[in-house]
Parts: structure tokens; sequence; C-alpha cells
């Protein structure tokens, strides 16, 4: 896998769950990271400092702080979270990271979307995203979309306990018995590194990511063994 020398990639939302792990496994590999916060004091902001990221304060609701933290750098890992700024902060925000980017030369993004790759599904937190995605492409930025379906940290992780999206939200939208696709977070993030040291192979490529297939009742028989 090739580690361009020199460059560094940026990470926004990089005391989250995606972007810490994306952060991790580029700073494991080698790659220099300019990890992106509001609050570089915080206690996971200090821990990722630590494994030698370059920490910065920057707001995606910020155009200047973003264009200071995108200078010099190659590459952008992009994510929004739509619990913390609500769908239509996550639009702007995604928009705010585009512009940037072009304004700074950012030769590659790597964005984090989910869903299917079409609009006018019902759900929220995916067609939010198709719109950032078309806004990106008119733009055209230099992107990679990767998809994931479901994390499979939904189950597990205790940030999301009580697990209300398994249990509950995602059997009432698509029924108990419908396959999907899981992956991890830490699959995602060995993905992104893959992409940022591949740019010309990736760049323009849509990325539907699945590790494991199963309906949310094998899910639930394989973790609790009850269906």
């Amino acid at each position: 896998m090739a580690q361009p020398s020199g460059e560094v990639i940026a990470v926004t939302g990089a005391t989250g769950l995606q972007g810490g792990a994306v952060t991790r496994h580029l700073l494991e590999e080698g790659w220099r990271v300019r990890a992106l916060t509001r609050a570089p004091g915080r206690k996971r902001a200090r821990s990722i400092a630590a494994l030698g990221a370059e920490v910065v304060r920057a707001d995606m609701d910020d155009p200047a702080s973003l264009e200071r933290a995108f200078d010099g750098v190659s590459g952008v890992f992009g994510v929004q979270n739509h619990h913390i700024s609500g769908y239509d902060g996550e639009l702007a925000q995604g928009r705010t990271v585009t512009d940037a980017a072009l304004r700074m030369g950012v030769r590659h993004v790597v964005y984090a979307a989910a869903g299917v790759g079409r609009p006018g599904t019902g759900i929220g937190s995916w067609d939010i995203k198709e719109q950032i995605i078309r806004y990106m492409r008119g733009r055209d930025l230099p992107v990679t979309i990767l998809r994931p379906m479901a994390f499979m940290e939904l189950m597990t992780a205790s940030k999301f306990f009580p697990a209300a999206s398994p249990w509950h939200v995602m059997p009432e939208l698509m029924g108990a018995g419908r396959p999907v696709g899981w992956l991890a977070v830490d699959d995602l993030a060995v993905i992104a590194l893959k992409v940022f040291g591949d740019r010309d192979r990736f760049v323009g490529r849509d990325l539907m990511l699945a590790a494991d297939v199963l309906s949310i009742s094998d899910q639930n028989a394989a973790n609790c063994g009850v269906r």
C-alpha cells in the first residue's frame, strides 16, 4: 500500500467513532494526520495527540477554520454527524467541507456516506448524504464515497446502549427478516487507508461496503440466542 512521503491527511470528526478509527489506522501505518476537533483539550483529543496526530481546532460550521486546517493537506476524510448537528446542519457542513477542500487544493476527499446510493428513500440519514454527494460531484470534487449500510457497533458499543436502532428502528423500517450488510468501524478505517494509498484508482468511485449480511433476527439470534 503506497504511503506518499510528506503528505498529510486531515480527518474531520477525529474524536468520533469513524474519524477516530481512521486516525488510528493512518497513524499505525505511518501516515501524517491532522486531526480536526472543536475541543482539542478534551480527553479523546489528547489521546489521539499522544498517538502522534497533529490535533487542531476546527469547526465544520466555520469555513475559515477549515481552510486553516486543510492548508497543505493532500487528503481529507469527511464525516458529519446529524445526531449533533441535525439534518440541515449535516448538509451545511458537508457543503462547507467541500468548498474549503476545493479552495485549498485538496487532491482527494474520502467521504463517509451510508445507504443504497439513491435519493428519496425516506430515511433522513441516507437522503441527506445523497444531497451532499450531489453537491460534491456538482463542484467536481475529487472524492471517493464509502457506503457502509450498518455498523456492527450498533449492537456492541456502550455508547449505543440500549441498542434502539437494531432493536426497534431498523425492524420497524424494513422488517426484522430483511438482510442487512454489516461492517465494523475498524474495517471502514482499513478501507479508507487503502483508498488514500491508491488515490488514482479510487477517485470518483462509489464503494458499497459490507463484511457480513444478516437480518436483524439473525443478529439477535447470534448475539442473544433469541429470535
